[in-house]
C-alpha cells in the first residue's frame, strides 16, 4: 500500500509507527542468529498481522511463518507458502477455511488431542490435501499441550497412522520463561531437559520428530540451547517495553511506537494524550515499573493509566512539561495487542512516512476472494 502522506506531522493521531531501519536491523540479527546455529526461522505473524511484513521476514531468511487463526492463515498465504497454525483448529467452520487455502500452501498444525486430530484428518481427507501435524507438549506454561512423553507418543502414533495428515514432530512454547534474561539459566536448563525427554521418548517409539518447533522472543537468543530445530519468535520484529525491561533487547531496537497528541495538561503532575486502551491496550508490564507504556524518547515518562481514548502520562520523574498540541511516540508494554487495534501501520524514517500497510490479519472474518 502506498503511503498516504509524506510526514508524520500530517498523520491524525493515534497512529502506529514502525521505524523501518530498526525493523530491518532486527530482521538481520534474527536471520543471522538462526543461520549461525542451524535453526529454521518461522516467525509468528501475530505480532504484525501484515502480509507485506511477512514477506520481508521471508526475504530475510524465514522458512515460513507461524499463525494463530484461520484469518491470519488466509492473509499470510499470499506472502509465505509454508504455514504453521500453532493453535488447534476445532470446529467445522475453521477447518473448512484451512482446507480452502491454496493447494500449494504447505500447512502444518499444532495440536494436543485426539479430537482435534480426528477433525483435522477428516477435513484433510475430504479436501484431498495432506496436512502436517506437530504434537504440542506443555513445557510449563500450563495452557495447552500433552502432559507426558507417553501422551506425546500416543498422539504422534495416531497422527502417523491417520489418513489425510502427516506426523512431522513436536511443538513447544516456553511462554512461562518471562524473567529477566540474566535470570533464565535454571529455567532454560530445565526446559532443555524436558524437550529432550519428549524427543527421546518419541525416538524410542520409532517416531523421531523431523521438526522440534519452539522458542519465544524473551528466550530467542538462547534457542540453540533448547534442543529445537525451528524457532517461532514474534515480538522481536518490533520489540516493546517488556522486551527492554527483561533485557531481551536494547531501547534502540524498539521499532514500534504509537504517535499521540497531548490534549490536556490541566491536572497537575500529568499530561493526557489522545491514545488510550483502544490504541495501546491495557496490559500490565511483565517486569518492574508499572504502567501501560512509556515514551520512546523519554522512557522515564510512564503511561500510568488508560481509559478508552485517554492516556495519562506521569510527569513525576521528569522536568519535561509538555504543552497541548505536542506530539509524542509511545511504546506499549506489549506490541502484539497494540498492533491488533490498528487499521494501518506507517513505516517511517525519522519524521518521513515511507510506507503504509493494512493490518489485514486482524479480526476473525474470512478473507473475501
Amino acid at each position: 500500500m502506498d503511503p498516504v502522506t509524506s510526514s508524520i506531522d500530517q498523520l491524525e493521531t493515534p497512529a502506529a509507527l514502525v521505524d523501518v531501519e530498526r525493523m530491518h536491523a532486527n530482521l538481520r540479527r534474527a536471520g543471522d542468529y538462526c543461520r549461525q546455529h542451524g535453526l529454521a526461522w518461522r516467525p509468528h505473524a501475530k505480532t504484525h498481522k501484515t502480509p507485506e511484513l511477512a514477506a520481508e521476514q521471508v526475504r530475510a531468511g524465514a522458512v515460513g511463518v507461524t499463525v494463530a487463526t484461520p484469518r491470519e492463515a488466509e492473509v499470510m498465504a499470499s506472502a509465505a507458502g509454508d504455514l504453521l497454525l500453532a493453535y488447534p483448529p476445532v470446529g467445522r467452520a475453521k477447518l473448512d477455511r484451512l482446507m480452502a487455502l491454496a493447494g500449494d500452501v504447505r500447512l502444518t498444525v499444532g495440536l494436543d488431542s485426539a479430537e482435534a486430530l480426528r477433525g483435522l484428518a477428516e477435513a484433510a481427507r475430504a479436501a484431498g490435501r495432506r496436512v502436517g501435524v506437530l504434537v504440542e507438549a506443555d513445557m510449563g506454561m500450563h495452557r495447552v499441550g500433552v502432559q507426558t512423553p507417553e501422551d506425546a507418543v500416543a498422539l504422534a502414533r495416531a497422527a502417523a497412522d491417520a489418513e489425510g495428515v502427516e506426523y512431522r514432530g513436536l511443538m513447544v512454547y516456553p511462554g512461562h520463561v518471562r524473567m529477566h534474561v540474566s535470570e533464565q539459566d535454571a529455567a532454560l536448563a530445565a526446559l532443555a531437559a524436558d524437550v529432550r525427554r519428549f524427543v527421546d521418548a518419541l525416538a524410542d517409539a520409532g517416531l523421531a520428530p523431523e521438526v522440534v518447533s519452539g522458542g519465544s522472543s524473551p528466550t530467542f537468543w538462547r534457542s540453540h540451547e533448547l534442543g529445537v530445530t525451528e524457532v517461532r519468535p514474534g515480538t522481536n520484529l518490533f520489540n516493546d517495553r517488556t522486551m527492554v525491561e527483561i533485557g531481551a533487547c536494547g531501547w534502540d531496537e524498539v521499532a514500534y511506537s504509537v504517535l499521540a497528541t497531548v490534549v490536556s495538561t490541566s491536572v497537575p503532575g500529568q499530561a493526557v494524550v489522545d491514545t488510550g486502551s483502544k490504541a495501546l491496550a491495557r496490559e500490565e508490564l511483565r517486569a518492574d515499573g508499572g504502567g501501560y507504556a512509556t515514551l520512546l524518547d523519554r522512557p522515564e515518562v510512564v503511561v500510568k493509566g488508560v481509559s478508552e481514548e485517554h492516556g495519562l502520562l506521569d510527569l513525576s520523574a521528569t522536568d519535561w512539561r509538555p504543552r497541548v498540541g505536542d506530539r509524542v511516540r509511545i511504546v506499549p508494554n506489549h506490541v502484539c495487542v497494540s498492533v491488533n487495534l490498528q487499521e494501518r501501520l506507517f513505516g517511517v524514517r525519522g519524521d518521513e512516512v515511507v510506507a503504509a500497510w493494512e493490518v489485514a490479519g486482524r479480526g476473525r472474518t474470512p478473507i473475501l476472494r
